[in-house]
C-alpha cells in the first residue's frame, strides 16, 4: 500500500476516523509532515485544528536518528538505550535540547501568529502525524497533552512501524493507523509524493483552518412542535445565506447523522442555511414500521417547512433526502402547494413515493453510488418518471458513501445543484443520466 501524498492520506485516515466524530474531537498536528495529513481530518470532521511542536533530538553524528524528542512546554523525552548506542555525552545532548528549543520557539511564534495553544483540557485529541518510525515524537507529544490535561489522546497516523505503534498503545489510549509493518525503514517509503513540508506551507494551512473555522455557522438547537409533536433539531444560518435546505434523514437515523451533518456543513460554506431534525419523537422510532411509514415522515417534513417558513418567509427552501426520507421529501415535494424550488436525493428510494413521482414539479437531483446496483435500478426508473430529473452516479461508490472522496462527491453535485436552481429559472429540463 502506497499513499499518493499526505493529503490523499489524510483523506483516507478521516474516513476510518469517523466513530470519534460524535466525541467532538480537537484535532492535533505534529508539523511540519503532520499539517496536510490533520487538514484533511479535521475538514472531514469538522474539528478545530491545531499544532503541537516537537522537534526530534538527533544523534551527534546522525541528526536523523532520533534519541530523544523535545515538545514544547514539557519535558525532554530521552531515549537512553539509543543515547548509550551513539555515545552522546551530556554535554552533546544539551547542546541539542538548547539548538531545539529555539528551534520551538520560533516555530510557536511564526504558526500560531499569536494564538494560544487550543485548550485540550477534558477533551479528545486525535494527534495526528504523517506516520511514525521510532515513535520518539509522537511519545513525547503524548506525554505532553497529558501534562495539558487532556481527556483521550487517539494516535492518528497513515503508516506505522508495527513494534513503535505497539509501543505507542501503551503510552495513548489508542492508536488508529491505516498500515502497519515490520519492514520500516522510512517514512517516505510509503509515499509516491513525500516533498518536504515547508514553513510557508504550514502557515498557508493553518491560516486557512482558522478562516474555515471562523466562517463556519453556529449551529442552534432547535425544538419544531405543533400540538403533541416536539421534534429536536439543529438550524445552521452562514452569513449571506442564499436558500435553506431541509434534511429528511432515512432508515430511522437522527439528526445527529455524521453523514448528513457532513454533507450540511458542506452546503453551509456554499452559503446554504440547514436544517436537520428528527422526523419521529423517541416513541415514535421504537416502532420500527414508523422508519418506513412515508405518509408520516412526509407529514414531518411537512411540519418543518412550516416551522421554516414561519421564521424566514424571504428565501427558498429545499431538501435534501436519504434513503426513505428521499421518498418523504419527493412526496412533500409533489404537495398542490408545494413552494420547494429542488430536491436532492443521496442513495434514495424515490420508488416508496409511488404515483406522487410524476407530480413533483420542482428540478431533483438523484445522486446514487455506482455500486449500488439495486438502488441505481430504482433511480433510473424513477428518474424517467420525475419531470425534470437528473440522475448523477458516483463511480465505484456503494450505498453510505464510505469510499475515499465519494461523501465529497456528493456534496459538491448537491451545492451545485442547489446554487444552480437559485440562480435559474424553473424550465422544463429532459431527465438526464451523468457519471459523477
Amino acid at each position: 500500500m502506497n499513499f499518493q501524498d499526505r493529503r490523499s492520506a489524510g483523506a483516507q485516515l478521516a474516513l476510518v476516523l469517523e466513530s470519534y466524530r460524535t466525541a467532538q474531537p480537537l484535532v492535533i498536528a505534529l508539523p511540519r509532515g503532520g499539517v496536510p495529513v490533520a487538514v484533511e481530518v479535521a475538514k472531514h470532521l469538522g474539528a478545530p485544528l491545531d499544532v503541537l511542536i516537537v522537534r526530534k533530538l538527533g544523534a551527534p553524528d546522525n541528526p536523523e536518528y532520533a534519541i530523544g524528542a523535545l515538545a514544547e512546554q514539557c519535558e525532554p523525552f530521552i531515549r537512553k538505550d539509543a543515547v548509550r548506542q551513539v555515545g552522546a555525552t551530556p554535554e552533546q545532548l544539551q547542546r541539542s535540547i538548547a539548538r531545539q528549543q529555539e528551534e520551538i520557539d520560533r516555530r510557536v511564534l511564526l504558526y500560531r501568529q499569536g494564538r494560544p495553544p487550543i485548550d485540550v483540557r477534558g477533551r479528545t485529541v486525535l494527534l495526528v502525524d504523517d506516520g511514525v518510525a521510532t515513535g520518539a515524537t509522537m511519545t513525547v507529544a503524548v506525554h505532553a497533552l497529558r501534562k495539558r490535561g487532556a481527556g483521550r489522546i487517539v494516535v492518528a497516523v497513515p503508516v506505522a512501524a508495527t513494534s513503535t505503534a505497539e509501543r505507542l498503545r501503551q503510552e495513548a489510549d489508542a492508536v488508529v493507523s491505516l498500515l502497519e509493518r515490520e519492514d520500516f525503514y522510512a517514512i517516505g517509503q510509503w509515499y509516491q509524493d513525500f516533498r518536504q513540508v515547508d514553513d510557508e506551507e504550514v502557515v498557508r494551512l493553518l491560516t486557512a483552518a482558522q478562516r474555515r473555522r471562523e466562517a463556519a455557522p453556529v449551529s442552534a438547537a432547535v425544538t419544531i412542535a405543533e400540538g403533541p409533536i416536539s421534534l429536536p433539531g439543529d438550524l445552521s444560518e452562514p452569513e449571506a445565506c442564499r436558500a435553506w435546505v431541509v434534511f429528511a434523514h432515512g432508515s430511522g437515523s437522527s439528526h445527529k447523522s455524521p453523514r448528513n451533518t457532513h454533507v450540511a456543513r458542506g452546503l453551509n460554506r456554499a452559503g446554504l442555511g440547514t436544517l436537520l431534525f428528527d422526523l419521529l419523537m423517541p416513541s415514535e422510532g421504537e416502532d420500527r414500521r414508523n422508519v418506513f411509514d412515508v405518509g408520516l415522515l412526509t407529514q414531518r417534513l411537512l411540519l418543518a417547512t412550516r416551522w421554516l417558513r414561519k421564521r424566514d418567509s424571504s428565501r427558498p427552501i429545499g431538501y435534501f433526502g436519504a434513503s426513505t426520507g428521499a421518498a418523504a421529501a419527493l412526496c412533500a415535494a409533489a404537495e398542490p402547494d408545494s413552494a420547494v424550488y429542488a430536491v436532492v436525493s443521496r442513495g434514495g428510494r424515490p420508488d416508496m413515493a409511488g404515483p406522487l413521482l410524476e407530480r413533483v414539479r420542482c428540478p431533483v437531483l438523484l445522486i446514487v453510488g455506482g455500486y449500488d446496483e439495486g438502488v441505481l435500478e430504482l433511480n433510473e426508473e424513477a428518474s424517467r418518471r420525475i419531470p425534470h430529473a437528473r440522475l448523477v452516479v458516483v463511480p465505484k461508490a456503494t450505498h453510505l458513501f464510505e469510499e475515499p472522496g465519494a461523501l465529497d462527491a456528493v456534496i459538491d453535485h448537491a451545492c451545485r445543484w442547489f446554487v444552480e436552481q437559485i440562480e435559474t429559472p424553473r424550465a422544463t429540463q429532459p431527465s438526464q443520466r451523468k457519471q459523477g
